[in-house]
């Protein structure tokens, strides 16, 4: 059944509508074939329908001669993320609306922001900064964030953008990595009504790394300093276009911080096409996404937006405060067109308060959504009972290494519930068994086999490690890590990471898979399940859950069985433990990892990714007290 199915006017208006039909192209199943078919004719199709506006022409899109791991786009080709985004764009039109969690407001206009770049980028360079330097944003989501983001980019310099939640030892392990020169911070933010001090983390921080020169704080002096200097009057740095624009680190992981490696043209290109095309976002329309700026999304929210002559509407602080309806009116308010959740924030707002009346949502066109599956409930909750079914939920899925997205639907074909579609336009993926077989019908691994322009150039100063994670399972083929099923109906769904499959006593199963069936209980507002050791079973299902807001009913029981009737008894959970919270990221996904080390009674190493680290202890303590 689909949950969206779009009008014929809505798809005449549509961006990707206009791509296909300026190639003579009938309809989404026709352009995906083309799309990867001929990759650069697709590429090249993209920068010409969108106006990217190279310095210096490319004079091939793509040249894979020394492999797939290693291809050049643009080849011969300049250009700067900078003048893309705001040059062509500098006028009164406004560029960032940023809304503070107190509903204070503030707006930004594109010739207003170029000028600030401007300064900006003549204050570090005073400061030292040079092209390839390397210069870390430890930043909330606020108008600054967007200015050093450009500022930056503008000298030819490596951006570094770091989660704005990380403690001393973590900004310190990513400042080493990337040889990190100087560091953008704010002394505070706001997170649920309390002042959060921000620099205190960065100064220790930089105790430890010896390359860093300069920290530079908003609202401080040293950045009245930057914008006291004058504009720069030469242009951009004319970047090569596979010079590297930014590092996006992943986090909450253990061991080394592994920075994926993006280019001007790349990141640029591939960000823009899914901001157009999947979201459909044109010139003069606005794009929010819950997000920060150290996650991926955020550079893609700030390039993608602007690229296409946008208002970016920024959110600082906790979109559910001061109360639950605060997502809602702030949609309202500030008129977005499209607006990009997590699912666990929509469980949690549908478990508490849900929408308030009154609330004018008809300005959203599309809905965002991407990191974490969804559960048909909450999907459905969102699509019919909120939107009235008349906005699609555009559920894309890439990542940090990817740059964009492999798998989304488009706002012009039906949506089945919590569907990805189908593969992202220029994206050659596929499902295949352990043989490298293409599966349909059952479950596989997720795959590339073809490259595209926003795919990481490595691992930074890690080759090798860039080589075992994506290309060591199947020779020329990009392994991404999770496992997807492509439908009878060809949609596309993901099931999980494939180091979260479980193992059953032989029979393997993705833990989302169990939270789903979980969820529909209507005591259930959320839950996590991971996989422990077991002696007779190899691995065995332990799940946690957090009530709805006025549950006083234990019910763990009935979710043993609600498990063994819904996906047999084999899988139904050994332990099952009713808790006050799940551990969290900022952007509001539940981390596994730390939930199945707290199970166990192991480190559940850094935490510094982590919206409420306490959560852990509340897990070791459900554990510890079932057994006493």
């Amino acid at each position: 059944m689909y949950v969206w199915t779009p009008s014929a006017e809505y798809v005449e208006n549509a961006n990707v509508t206009r791509l296909a039909r300026r190639h003579g192209i009938a309809d989404m199943t026709e352009l995906r074939a083309r799309s990867v078919a001929d990759i650069a004719w697709y590429w090249d199709a993209v920068v010409e329908d969108l106006g990217l506006p190279f310095a210096t022409p490319y004079r091939q899109v793509v040249d894979t001669s020394r492999g797939a791991a290693d291809p050049d786009w643009f080849v011969g080709g300049e250009i700067n993320v900078a003048d893309a985004c705001l040059h062509r764009w500098a006028g009164n039109a406004p560029a960032v609306v940023h809304e503070r969690e107190d509903g204070t407001r503030a707006t930004v206009t594109f010739a207003e922001l170029d000028d600030e770049v401007r300064r900006v980028a003549a204050g570090l360079r005073g400061l030292g900064v040079l092209r390839g330097d390397a210069v870390a944003l430890y930043l909330p989501m606020i108008p600054e964030a967007v200015v050093a983001c450009y500022a930056v980019a503008r000298l030819g310099a490596v951006l570094v953008p770091l989660f704005s939640g990380f403690a001393a030892g973590a900004i310190a392990a990513r400042l080493t990595d990337a040889g990190v020169t100087t560091v953008i911070t704010a002394a505070s933010t706001v997170r649920r009504g309390r002042t959060v001090a921000m620099a205190p983390a960065v100064r220790e921080a930089v105790r430890d790394c010896p390359t860093v020169r300069d920290v530079v704080v908003v609202g401080e002096e040293s950045w009245a300093g930057l914008l006291a200097a004058q504009p720069d009057p030469g242009p951009a740095e004319r970047m090569a276009a596979m010079d590297t624009l930014l590092l996006a680190y992943t986090s909450g992981t253990t061991g080394r911080p592994k920075g994926a490696v993006h280019t001007h043209a790349g990141f640029l290109v591939k960000t823009t096409s899914e901001v157009a095309y999947s979201f459909d976002l044109s010139a003069g329309e606005r794009f929010c996404w819950i997000t920060d700026m150290g996650w991926i999304i955020g550079p893609l929210s700030i390039i993608g937006t602007h690229a296409n002559g946008a208002t970016l509407v920024l959110y600082e602080g906790t979109p559910d405060v001061p109360d639950l309806s605060r997502l809602w009116r702030l949609a309202e308010r500030n008129q977005v067109t499209m607006l990009g959740v997590s699912p666990t924030l929509v469980r949690t707002i549908r478990a508490g308060a849900g929408v308030s009346s009154g609330i004018d949502l008809s300005s959203v066109r599309v809905l965002g959504s991407t990191g974490e599956p969804w559960d048909a409930e909450s999907y459905g909750w969102l699509a019919r009972d909120v939107f009235g079914g008349r906005v699609p939920v555009i559920n894309f899925s890439g990542g940090t290494e990817v740059g964009g997205s492999f798998l989304a639907p488009y706002p012009v074909e039906p949506i089945r519930s919590c569907s990805l579609g189908g593969p992202s336009l220029g994206m050659d993926v596929d499902v295949v068994d352990e043989r490298a077989n293409p599966v349909r019908g059952r479950v596989g691994e997720l795959v590339c086999r073809q490259p595209w322009p926003a795919m990481t150039r490595g691992i930074w100063r890690d080759r090798e490690r860039y080589l075992a994670a994506y290309w060591s399972t199947f020779p020329g083929l990009w392994r991404h890590g999770d496992h997807a099923l492509v439908a009878d109906d060809g949609q596309w769904f993901l099931v999980g990471r494939s180091d979260d499959v479980l193992n059953v006593a032989g029979k393997r199963l993705a833990p989302a898979e169990v939270e789903a069936v979980l969820i529909t209980h209507p005591a259930v507002a959320e839950a996590a399940v991971v996989g422990v050791p077991d002696a007779t079973k190899g691995e065995a299902v332990w799940a946690f859950w957090v009530p709805r807001t006025g549950n006083g009913t234990d019910v763990s029981a009935e979710l043993r069985d609600l498990v063994a009737a819904e996906l047999g008894r084999p899988f139904a959970p050994g332990l099952v433990r009713r808790v006050t919270q799940l551990p969290k990221t900022r952007s509001a996904k539940i981390m596994r990892r730390a939930v199945r080390a707290a199970a166990l009674g192991q480190d559940p190493g850094d935490l510094s990714g982590a919206e409420n680290p306490d959560a852990v202890a509340v897990i070791s303590a459900a554990v510890t007290e079932g057994r006493s």
